[in-house]
């Protein structure tokens, strides 16, 4: 057998750095779509953007002129006419307040479950993204020449950002898009708008919080199941001890979903469309207006700026953690 060394030239184009760093990403995303659960969660998280695209698409075709709901109430007399008569004219004379309020409390709701399910999601993948190359020492190989810490670095952000990409932001857009499909005006269109604005507002600043959380577990241990416990006790245990009203706020912002939910609140303002609704729809029943009323003093944030630094302090705190632990061994 010929074992003779071939010492020509190496001809083929270069690969850029791009290509590097899209290997890693590209590589830990078939990774984890290969399992049957991570599939298992996907299909929820896109169930849910359904979910959205259904509630939006009922909503619009119901209180539009001439929609489902005057249709439905033909049928049932006068007095079911007049109600639907004046749903859409409230719609019309109202369309801030009305189509704007409940694409804010779809979006509200659609957030716990796109966080929920990015938070089971990392938990399978945070073994992945440090501690298994540190524990087999595969840094000493990854950070060799050509391939550098930014690379290495960037490659597990975009695996983190592609897995919310799926979980979350997908689903999100993809629900909006589907509700608004056959819109019969275009006021749906531009007063969905400002929720739209608020939930990727509340999606980015999730995925900050999740992307330094997840890359810090990961480089505290070569053992990936301390970092999956790790995790869970600060997603699970530290969200338990700060969700009683009498924990103080100390231990409260403690825990980063708690933070989470606090931040989610301010953004989403549930509490000011509630308020509005009581104070400026007319007609309202005087029971409707204190339930509207007391809901918006039950949604109201109760500690945004303590909640919001230490959010940060976790950013910054994981981050250190991260790329201290960078670094060949």
């Amino acid at each position: 057998m010929d074992r003779s060394l071939d010492l020509s030239r190496w001809r083929d184009v270069p690969r850029g750095v791009g290509y590097r760093r899209w290997t890693i990403l590209q590589t830990g995303l078939r990774q984890l779509l290969k399992t049957r659960f991570f599939r298992l969660l996907l299909l929820i998280a896109w169930m849910g953007g359904i979910a959205i695209g259904a509630l939006g698409f009922v909503f619009s075709q119901s209180v539009a002129s001439g929609g489902w709901l005057e249709t439905a109430a033909i049928q049932l007399g006068a007095r079911p006419q007049a109600i639907a008569a004046a749903t859409g004219a409230f719609v019309l004379l109202f369309p801030e307040i009305c189509i704007g309020g409940v694409f804010t409390g779809i979006f509200w709701l659609h957030s716990f479950l796109g966080l929920g399910l990015s938070l089971v999601a990392l938990t399978a993948l945070v073994p992945r993204l440090l501690s298994r190359d540190r524990a087999t020492h595969a840094l000493t190989v990854y950070l060799s020449r050509p391939l550098t810490s930014v690379d290495y670095l960037l490659g597990k952000l975009g695996i983190i950002l592609g897995v919310l990409a799926l979980m979350w932001t997908g689903p999100l857009l993809g629900g909006w898009l589907l509700s608004l499909l056959f819109a019969p005006e275009r006021d749906f269109w531009y007063y969905s708008l400002a929720p739209l604005r608020q939930a990727l507002i509340f999606h980015a600043i999730a995925v900050v919080t999740l992307a330094s959380l997840a890359l810090g577990i990961s480089a505290l241990s070569k053992t990936p199941r301390f970092t999956v416990m790790l995790w869970l006790g600060l997603w699970i245990v530290a969200g338990t001890v700060a969700k009683p009203d009498e924990a103080p706020r100390w231990l409260s912002r403690a825990s980063f979903t708690h933070n989470l939910g606090e931040v989610r609140q301010h953004i989403f303002r549930l509490d000011t469309a509630f308020k509005a609704a009581a104070e400026n729809l007319p007609l309202l029943d005087p029971n409707w207006v204190e339930k509207f009323s007391k809901a918006g003093r039950k949604a109201e944030p109760k500690d945004v700026a303590g909640s919001a630094w230490a959010l940060g302090a976790f950013v910054l705190l994981a981050s250190g953690v991260f790329f201290r632990k960078l670094r060949a061994e």
